[in-house]
């Protein structure tokens, strides 16, 4: 009783530790990519117009993604106000919550396995390793959709797990019922996807089993499908009533469909792209899913113990997401994020182990030398390309190095992963406080907003010229030129953004790559006064003379 307080209280002190982490800063970094910026600019649209269903990007309907993290970002703004922390809090929230679902439905197998001390740990060893994986923290930390999808589909495969080894009639029942309501909020979550991966996770599942589900699973696709579609219709029901074809065409058939099958978006990449891809998503701990994998020769596929289907199901859905999008002719690192949570029960297994018995004494020792080759690596990078000082670089490193070490030559089995995972945490946080600025700084324009605003020009439209930077469709807060079409004025000639300037008020603000000025700067019709950049762009304020 006093091991099983002291496991609670050590687990509450983690889950503590690392919510403050995955809260902390938030709005240290600009929104950066294409991505982050369009979406919080959505949600921003959405809340000025009190409007939960269309989402609109510079007043031009935008159905690339359906809702739920709009509406997460919406409430966030009201809360918070608009802000990058703001655009950032729900997904962030979700990668804590897919934390506790893996910590704990690991606490359920272990109380569910027949000899429970043998079992002993896998919640909190595999809660840990998916909270201080490179791609939970990574995508935790950005206002995108994957780590929102990757939420749902996760309480969505727990629900479907917990529902078979669950014992009562009525509970089973319960459970089965919350997989499909997960399966509808990730089908609000991301698409089609959202109700395509937990399906083919389940396939995989009793493939590998070489098992036909019961005859409870069957029957319930029959009421589970309708309540997962009744859960999704609170969007798809209103959108499609309001915008009909138009919201078809470009959110399933064109940004579903067209994205899956060809390159129509420009991202193609190799068949086995996701293979190296979630090998890096889950550093610090790859050598650890390695070994997990390879000791699946040994396993007893068919056995009807829990801790059977446990691996096979987590191997299921470790293995379900990276062959369907593998097979997508657009490719992008994020997709196979569903992944992780598989891949994290993985790694705990072997963590495990290690803590409990001491096996795996090289791949805690070959993990250690990966956090020092990340330390250093990233030092040398952030110095020599990133721009960061020196001292930051160090101060940075030192505690992974230091760890590192550590976790090759001390005795303690369970401090020595405790100590790993804190290092990723202490790092990200001193990335944080002193060298994210430099390292992102040229990828958004959010600083040179702020100059332009404390010139005056906090109404003043905004264009680009011979660029396409997107972190201006946030930072300009509405003020940005859009064609038609929906995209963004880019004029390619001077005198194209004096005849804009000039139909607008006869002042502007001009996104210029810097090599570039003079095509600006040169044009005699015009005045400019060059407000700064960023290494990348500059922005000038005209005025047509």
């Amino acid at each position: 009783m006093l091991r099983l307080t002291l496991a609670k209280r050590t687990a509450l002190i983690f889950f503590l530790a690392v919510a403050a982490f995955y809260l902390y800063g938030l709005g240290q970094m600009p929104l950066i990519g294409p991505d982050e910026p369009r979406y919080a600019e959505v949600a921003r649209e959405m809340n000025v117009r009190g409007d939960m269903v269309t989402p609109t990007l510079g007043g031009h309907t935008w159905f690339e993604k359906p809702a739920l993290l709009y509406w997460m970002m919406i409430g966030s703004y009201r809360l918070f106000g608009v802000s990058e922390w703001a655009a950032r809090l729900g997904p962030a929230l979700c990668g804590l919550f897919t934390i506790y679902l893996i910590y704990w439905m690991g606490r359920r197998v272990e109380r569910a396995t027949e000899d429970e001390e043998r079992a002993s740990g896998l919640g909190l060893w595999s809660g840990l390793a998916f909270a201080s994986s490179a791609g939970a923290i990574g995508f935790s930390r950005s206002a995108t959709f994957d780590i929102v999808l990757t939420m749902t589909l996760t309480l969505a495969l727990v629900s479907f797990f917990i529902s078979e080894i669950e014992t009562d009639g009525v509970k089973r029942r319960l459970w089965l019922a919350g997989f499909y309501v997960a399966v509808g909020a990730s089908l609000l979550a991301k698409g089609l996807v959202g109700i395509v991966i937990p399906f083919a996770v389940l396939a995989v599942y009793y493939a590998l089993r070489r098992k036909w589900p019961d005859k409870r699973i069957l029957v319930s696709v029959g009421w589970g499908i309708p309540l997962a579609v009744a859960v999704a219709a609170l969007w798809y029901a209103p959108v499609i009533a309001r915008h009909g074809w138009a919201f078809i065409n470009e959110f399933i058939i064109q940004h579903h469909f067209a994205r899956f099958v060809s390159n129509k978006y420009h991202h193609p990449q190799p068949f086995y792209f996701y293979v190296p891809i979630i090998i890096l998503l889950c550093l610090p701990w790859s050598a650890f899913l390695l070994a997990g994998l390879f000791r699946t020769r040994r396993w007893r596929w068919r056995e009807e113990t829990v801790e059977s289907k446990f691996r096979v199901f987590t191997l299921a859905g470790f293995i379900a997401p990276i062959i369907f999008f593998s097979f997508s002719g657009s490719k992008l690192p994020g997709y196979v994020l569903p992944s992780l949570p598989g891949a994290a029960f993985l790694i705990g297994e072997r963590l495990t182990r290690f803590v409990r018995d001491g096996e795996g004494k090289t791949t805690i020792r070959l993990t250690g030398l990966i956090l020092i080759a990340l330390a250093l690596s990233g030092a040398v990078y952030a110095t020599r390309i990133g721009g960061v000082t020196m001292i930051c670089a160090l101060a940075v490193a030192a505690p992974a190095v230091l760890i590192g070490v550590l976790a090759i030559v001390l005795k303690k089995r369970a401090l020595r992963v405790e100590l790993m995972c804190s290092a990723m945490f202490i790092s990200i946080a001193l990335v944080l406080s002193c060298a994210i600025n430099p390292l992102v700084g040229r990828e958004s324009v959010r600083d040179l907003m702020q100059m332009a605003s404390a010139r005056g020009y906090t109404t003043t439209p905004v264009f680009y010229m011979l660029a396409s930077d997107r972190t201006a469709e946030f930072y300009a807060g509405g003020r940005l030129g859009y064609q038609p079409d929906g995209e963004p004025f880019r004029f390619d000639g001077a005198d194209e953004v004096a005849d804009a300037a000039r139909a607008r008020g006869g002042t502007a603000l001009v996104l210029i790559p810097t090599e570039w000025e003079k095509h600006l700067t040169d044009y005699l019709r015009i005045e400019t006064e060059k407000i700064g950049d960023n290494g990348v762009l500059s922005l000038f304020a005209i005025r047509v003379r």
